[in-house]
């Protein structure tokens, strides 16, 4: 792929929340957008770091010792192994950059999104 990603527009074309969609590859790592509104569950992921990018709204990341905000253009990078859980008060958008084939929920669950889903 060699085309410019307009996010913005990419992001009008969902409205589901919780179910990121890959927008672009590099190497092995996808930038997946997704729509985030509520409270998602507490879960880490073991093997690898999760960076989470505000493109509108607001994202309240919860660690166990604190609460992060992030604003639209706030990055903040989640190491692994770290238990977190995302919550969006009114609707946010985000681009998460993470390894290919990451499970969302960390483990396999009801809440799990389907992976490699472009949009």
């Amino acid at each position: 792929m060699n085309s410019v990603i307009n996010l913005k527009e990419k992001a009008k074309l969902f409205s589901d929340h919780w179910s990121p969609k890959v927008v672009a590859e590099l190497n092995d790592y996808q930038f997946k957008l997704a729509k985030l509104e509520g409270e998602f569950e507490w879960h880490k992921h073991d093997d690898t770091d999760e960076a989470f990018l505000v493109q509108a709204g607001q994202l309240v990341i919860e660690l166990f010792d604190r609460k992060v905000i992030l604003h639209a253009g706030e990055l903040f990078v989640v190491p692994k192994g770290v238990m977190h859980k995302p919550v969006a008060e009114t609707e946010c958008t985000v681009l998460i950059i993470e390894p290919k084939g990451v499970i969302n929920t960390g483990e396999v669950n009801e809440r799990t999104a389907e992976n490699d889903i472009w949009i």
